[in-house]
């Protein structure tokens, strides 16, 4: 199992709002027991240590980092750090993500500046300061965590989180062009309805679910989908595996749908 053997791997959100796996926490340590080396990256310092705690207890490496992802000179402090803990950075996974109620009437303009900040902003900023690290490599593999929300309504309303995501999308598809020629590979995944603590601990997804009763919101997601059931963390970090290994060395621009099917439906 030695898939990453030899690779540095920076993951953006490696820590989980709660007690669990989130997808950042359990691409991680899936990066990690892969044979990379991971820097850990969190706005919770304690959560993405406790990532770290897991990795270490599993005989892997990983360092933790308390970072602001949307602010500049956090990211900038970030790089510089994994590059003096590692020396190099083939994997960047950017993993940073919230959603906020409302529609384009309701949200107000703080909101969506804060959402546009941590879901887009903190992808921009780690790109801009990991690509000419990867170029002068010789390249490296990004993947930035979209949703099955930047190309359908799916009954929610959160206009700022599906525009964040879109915007997404489109950045990673212009950004895999630009930078092939240096042998940097960026690619989007976009899970659908997953039962991770984010999602738990969103107090809103849960009363636009279920009038604020988690276990019906669970159950109304699993109905949504085909396979008759949400998807997990580790669906989403096997993902980022192959997107991350050389398995996908001819693969970019990707947009890679993990969804168990929902977005095939009509309705």
């Amino acid at each position: 199992m030695a898939r990453l053997k030899g690779k540095a791997a920076m993951v953006v959100g490696a820590g989980s709002i709660g007690p669990g796996w989130g997808n950042g926490k359990a691409t991680a340590a899936s990066f990690a027991r892969e044979g990379a080396q991971v820097f850990c990256v969190d706005r919770n310092g304690n959560a993405a240590q406790e990532t770290v705690d897991i990795i270490i207890s599993e005989g892997g490496t990983a360092a933790a980092f308390t970072a602001d992802a949307s602010r500049a000179g956090d990211v900038e402090a970030m790089v510089a750090a994994c590059l003096k803990a590692y020396g190099r950075i083939d994997v960047l996974d950017n993993n940073v993500g919230i959603a906020e109620m409302g529609s384009v009437v309701e949200v107000s303009e703080a909101s969506w500046d804060h959402v546009f900040a941590v879901n887009l902003k903190s992808a921009y900023l780690a790109m801009k300061h990991v690509i000419p690290v990867m170029a002068r490599q010789g390249g490296g593999s990004i993947i930035n965590i979209s949703s099955i929300a930047s190309i359908r309504h799916l009954g929610i309303s959160y206009v700022t989180y599906a525009t964040t995501k879109a915007a997404m999308n489109q950045m990673t598809r212009t950004t895999a062009v630009e930078f092939a020629p240096k042998k940097i590979r960026v690619n989007c995944i976009l899970p659908g309805l997953m039962k991770t603590p984010m999602v738990e601990h969103s107090a809103g997804l849960a009363a636009s679910y279920a009038k604020g009763d988690v276990e019906a919101m669970w159950r109304a997601r699993d109905a949504q989908v085909p396979m008759g059931h949400m998807g997990d963390a580790w669906d989403v970090a096997n993902a980022a595996l192959f997107l991350a290994s050389d398995e996908s060395k001819y693969v970019t621009g990707l947009e890679l749908v993990v969804d168990g099917g929902i977005t095939l439906k009509v309705g």
